[in-house]
Formats: C-alpha cells, structure tokens, sequence
C-alpha cells in the first residue's frame, strides 16, 4: 500500500514576490503531495508513475501540465521515451499553490520552463472539469453515509481536517485515540463528536527530525500510548536509510499528560521506488510481546536504479513481522515471521490464533490474509500469494533460498472479496487491505466471531491491473476456519461498501466498530483529489 500524504490549500492569498520564493512554497508543496510518486530527485517510479525531471512531456503540454493539477490526468502518455497509461487525481490546489508547484518542477532536474503565475492556472482552469476551486472543493464534500449492513446502524462521529493512519483504544478509561500521519495523536469523543489534541509533531520529535510518517499506535495493557514513526534520512553513507523509532508514552494516556519518549530506534536502506513501506501497526499479543510490521522496500524484490537507493533488494529486518519484549531496556528485534510484503494490519481472535492482511505486488498477485506462525516463510519476494514459482513474476525475481518452505495463504471461497468456488489466496488484487479487528459474542450475524477487514481501494489504473472495475474501498466480514490439513480456508463477504479509502477499524466494545476513512472518495474511476476523510462508527441496532 502507497499512501499519498496530499496537503490541501482551501484558498489562501499568496502574494509573488520573486520567483525564488514561489520555488521555496512550490518544494515544500512538492514534498507534502508529489514526492511519493513521482521521488525526490523527480526521477518517478517506472512504469506506473512517469518521470519530471528533464521531461519531454512537460516541455511540450505546458497547458496540460498545468491542466492535470487542475482536473487530473488519465489516458496515455509518453515521457522521456517511455509509455505510461495510469490515472493522476486532481490536486486539491487553489490557483497560487499549483503555480509554485509547478515553478519548482519546471526550474528543477534539467527542466527550464518559464514560472508559472496564478494568473495562468486560473485561464487553464477555467476550461477545465472544475472551472474555479471553489467548484473543486464543492465537486469533494462529504458523501451522504453508506447503508448500514442489515441489523445495524452507522452514524458520523467527526470529520476530520488532516490525514489520520491509525485508531488505537480503547484505554482502560475507555478513551479511543487517533493518530495524525504526521505523528499528531487526538482523543476522540465519540458522545461529543470532538477530537481533542494530545500530542503534536513539535512535543516530541527534534527540528531535524521533522518530516516523519506515523502509521502504528496502539494502547499498551498499562494504558500506555506506543507509536512507531518513519523518516527517511541521510547519514553521509553510501545510500539513502529510513530510521524506524518506536515511541512510548511516559505514563497513561488516562492521566491527560501525555509525553512521548524514544523507547527503540532501528534503521535500514531507504526503498526502491515508492515502495518504502516502512514500520507500520504494533499490537501487543496474548503472550504480552510487541508484535511490530515491518513492510516492503521494494515491490517485489527488484535493484532499482535511483541515485543514492540501495540495491541489493529486501533486508534482514524488512518484509516480516518483528517481536519485541516490551519490559526490556534495550530491545532487540526478533524476526517472527518473514515473507509478508505490507501487513499493514494484524489481529488475534478469541483463540489467539494470529492473522495479518497484506498487500500484493504491482504484478496482479491477489493481496493476503496470512495464518501467523512463528518462524514461517509467507513468500515474499520469492512467491505472491499461491503462484507457483515458475515462471518468475518478474524478470528479476530471485530464487528463493535453498530448502526453504512456504506457507500458504488463507483460501477465500467468498462470496465476496475476489473468492470464488475453488479459493482465491486471498482477495482481489490491489484492493489493498488495512486495518483488521475481531468480533466477539457481542455482534450480530454475520459479524460474530470473524474478522473485520478494510479494503483501501486500487491506486492503480486499468493499463496496470486488467480491470476499470474499482475493488476494495468497503468493509469486509472474514471467517476463517481450519481445514484437516492445516491449511485455512475463509467465508468473506463485503457487508459495508462505498467507503472513503478505510485505512483503520477499531472494536470498542459492545458490538460497535470505529471506521477510519483516509479521504472522502469512494471510488478510483472517479478521478477526484484526496481531501481528509471521517470517522464512523457502525454498531447493532438498539
């Protein structure tokens, strides 16, 4: 999963000074909202995202250049000698913000276009599918809410102002928190329909330690808040590293005096493309252990070629689930189980049987729900989900080590989330599973005793995936059973759909679930920019 942490400008007047100042707001925009694409050095990600620097293309459609922050771009193109056909959402941008962006890409990697003025974004605007961004804002309000599965009801608890990656809760006081993708946590209260700050970005981390993305934080049995934080960073060796710190609150987060601390701090080369993955959910399991994902750094095992990247494919402590015990002063990290490309969420059920949801590669594998065993081998980057291993997915595949034995996904047999009669291992491709939560005794049919799963949605167009059929953006019930073999089989069916991108879903207690949606669109034919999305939360009628 590729998050694209998309800043948004709801109108702000910004007066042109120079050119040098509207290159210094477009970076800073460029860093908020294109860097996960299209990289650092505008190098892109081929063939899904095309390259900016020393762009042909941009050279040639400067109006369509400045057209595509305005409405999108889709179809096919061709840069540099290369041919592209995904889709580009249009970028929530009023007119002064798309013109610094793209004086910053047009004065930036061998490009020499002339600066772009406000003025000119407003003519091409003007001819586009939202002739003013105050159209633009109004084409991205707020969906009226999804239906509610059947015996049940769902109701907005807030809306949100920024990107949220992650609930956590409840705490022993019954408090739910929500965590900022920039490392912010609120308290939410759900009877008041408020988020209450607790902690921001400056209370903890350093001036040179800005620029993190926060994608784990849960509630530790004391009432603790743990958070795990990446950052891309440069220590003047030979590539580029992303540090991994795991932060943990110095007391209850009941007590209101939140402090976060360093509690472990791990680094490892930075990923190939846009596939830096990174640490995201922890959770503590049944046997009081840290159980942390640490995901993908490339998409499938691939080198890369960006300058300063390493390229020597995944690492010892990448592509896996860690454990650590928490009560140690000086933590180490035990690789529990390897081979799971992005299990951006995990649970237990009641038995304490262990299951992840990760994401599939580029290449059309289906994503996985994977049984977790200690020691096991998922595959990845050897072998995506039940493919054989010949013929390689990629060229580059490698060969999986010798004597080496996987373990197999979970079978869907549906009728929902890409199952069919002989078992899909798991759900469709680029659906892109998130957060996963049990359901106990306290839930209806058919939600008792199973999982809940949120599916992202595709960040992929047609030309990549063989399909113009959206999958995912919904909530999926996930009953998994043992067969004699030992294998798992599932009963899956999508029971909440046309949800905006859910990323997160949180049981609290007495058959009720807090949805986190990342943005407001529902769809990805729909072509529209991210804006931040919502809470709900679904629970039996009363």
């Amino acid at each position: 999963m590729r998050f694209l942490p998309l800043a948004f400008f709801l109108g702000a007047t910004i007066s042109f000074a120079d050119d040098a100042e509207s290159r210094v707001r477009g970076e800073r925009i460029f860093q908020q909202t294109c860097i996960v694409c299209h990289q650092a050095a505008g190098q892109g990600a081929p063939p899904v995202f095309p390259p900016l620097a020393a762009s042909d293309w941009i050279k040639a459609n400067r109006e369509r250049a400045i057209r595509a922050l305005c409405e999108g771009l889709s179809g096919p193109i061709r840069v540099n000698g290369a041919d592209y056909n995904n889709l580009m959402p249009v970028q929530p941008l009023d007119d002064p913000a798309v013109a610094d962006v793209l004086t910053f890409v047009f004065s930036s990697w061998g490009n020499a276009e002339t600066t772009v003025t406000p003025a000119e974004v407003a003519k091409v605007r003007k001819t586009s599918k939202f002739p003013t961004f105050d159209a633009l804002v109004r084409a991205h309000a707020f969906a009226p809410l999804p239906a509610a599965p059947k015996g049940m009801k769902v109701r907005e608890v807030v809306q949100l102002t920024d990107f949220a990656t992650r609930l956590a809760g409840p705490d022993r006081d019954g408090s739910v928190f929500v965590l900022g993708q920039n490392g912010s946590v609120s308290k939410l209260d759900i009877a008041n329909k408020l988020l209450v700050p607790l902690v921001q970005p400056a209370d903890f981390l350093k001036a040179e330690n800005t620029g993190v993305t926060a994608l784990g934080l849960t509630v530790a049995p004391d009432g603790r808040l743990w958070m795990t934080t990446n950052r891309g960073m440069n220590d003047g060796g030979p590539h580029k590293l992303n540090e991994i710190v795991i932060w943990r609150s110095s007391a209850p987060a009941s007590t209101g005096a939140v402090k976060l601390e360093p509690w472990f701090t791990h680094r490892y080369p930075y990923g190939v493309g846009p596939f830096n993955h990174g640490v995201s959910h922890l959770a503590f399991g049944p046997d009081g252990m840290l159980y942390v994902s640490s995901g993908s750094r490339t998409d499938g095992g691939e080198a890369g070629s960006a300058p300063g990247i390493f390229t020597g494919g995944e690492v010892e402590t990448t592509a896996c689930i860690w454990r650590l015990d928490p009560k140690s002063v000086k933590p180490e990290i035990e690789v529990y189980a390897r081979g799971l490309r992005n299990a951006y969420g995990f649970a237990w059920d009641s038995a304490g049987h262990h299951f992840s949801v990760a994401n599939g590669p580029d290449i059309n594998a289906p994503e996985e729900m994977d049984f977790i065993e200690r020691g096991k081998h998922y595959g990845f980057p050897f072998q995506f989900s039940n493919w054989p291993l010949e013929p390689k997915p990629y060229p580059y595949t490698p060969a999986p080590p010798s004597g080496t034995k996987f373990t197999m996904p979970v079978k869907n047999f549906g009728p929902a989330g890409g199952g069919k009669q002989d078992g899909l291992w798991t759900f469709d491709a680029h659906s892109s599973p998130g957060g996963i939560a049990w359901c106990g005794e306290d839930f209806p049919e058919p939600l008792r005793n199973g999982f809940l799963v949120t599916r992202f949605g595709n960040l992929l167009g047609e030309s990549r995936t063989g399909t113009s059929e959206d999958v995912g953006f919904d909530l999926l019930s996930v009953h998994p059973q043992r067969d004699g073999d030992g294998s798992w089989r599932a009963r899956t069916e999508s029971i909440f759909p046309k949800l905006g991108r859910p990323i997160d879903v949180l049981n609290i207690g007495q058959g009720r679930v807090l949805i986190l949606e990342y943005t407001r669109t529902s769809s990805f034919k729909d072509g529209l920019g991210w804006l931040p999305g919502r809470i709900l939360e679904l629970g039996t009628e009363q």
